[in-house]
């Protein structure tokens, strides 16, 4: 008799690998996949509040660095204004000591002039006289140098000093300066040397 083959049966039942096998019901592996999730969703928060603290702080850096930068700048364009205006004003007055020094000469010369008697035996000398006296006022002014008017002009204290006072002849002279003892001179628009005056009160 022929044996009859037994049928092959497959092992119902068989397990899986480990890593394939996964139990939703085991509440030990559902609560450690949990915290692992938030755990790193913490870490993300933690890393992203991290980001935007870093990212505030390099802000304020570069923003007192930069007013820092625009202080600095200001202030050396106010220190190379000033300097340009100190050298400027260097040059213009930097002979004042030398041209103040000449005024002494030109007074001498103008009191001597006035000395001089008109006649024909001064005549040569008092020409010479004059000669320099134009060359002395010329150069003055080539440099800036320039007399105070004074004649019957107001008082004014920037640019006179009363030696004395007389009784103004009206009310018209009061205030006015009636006389000049020494011329005074201004170097451009810087008052030199004041002009002594007497002045109507």
């Amino acid at each position: 008799m022929n044996k009859q083959k037994e049928p092959k049966t497959e092992h119902i039942g068989e397990e899986l690998p480990e890593k394939e096998q996964v139990d939703d019901n085991n509440p030990k592996e559902t609560q450690a996949t949990a915290d692992n999730k938030k755990g790193k969703s913490k870490h993300h928060e933690h890393a992203k509040e991290s980001s935007a603290q870093r990212i505030q702080e390099l802000e304020s850096e570069y923003n007192q660095l930069k007013e820092s930068n625009l202080r600095l700048l200001a202030e050396y364009d106010n220190y190379r204004k000033r300097s340009m205006r100190e050298k400027a004003e260097l040059i213009k007055t930097g002979g004042e000591a030398v041209l103040i020094g000449i005024l002494s000469v030109v007074d001498d010369l103008e009191r001597g002039l006035a000395a001089i008697p008109d006649n024909s035996e001064t005549a040569a000398f008092k020409q010479g006289m004059e000669l320099i006296y134009k060359k002395l006022t010329a150069y003055l002014k080539q440099h800036g140098v320039v007399a105070i008017e004074t004649q019957d002009q107001d008082f004014d204290t920037d640019l006179h000093e009363a030696v004395t006072t007389i009784p103004a002849a009206d009310d018209k002279q009061k205030g006015k300066v009636v006389d000049c003892i020494q011329k005074g001179y201004f170097l451009h628009d810087k008052v030199i040397r004041f002009a002594k005056v007497i002045v109507a009160n």
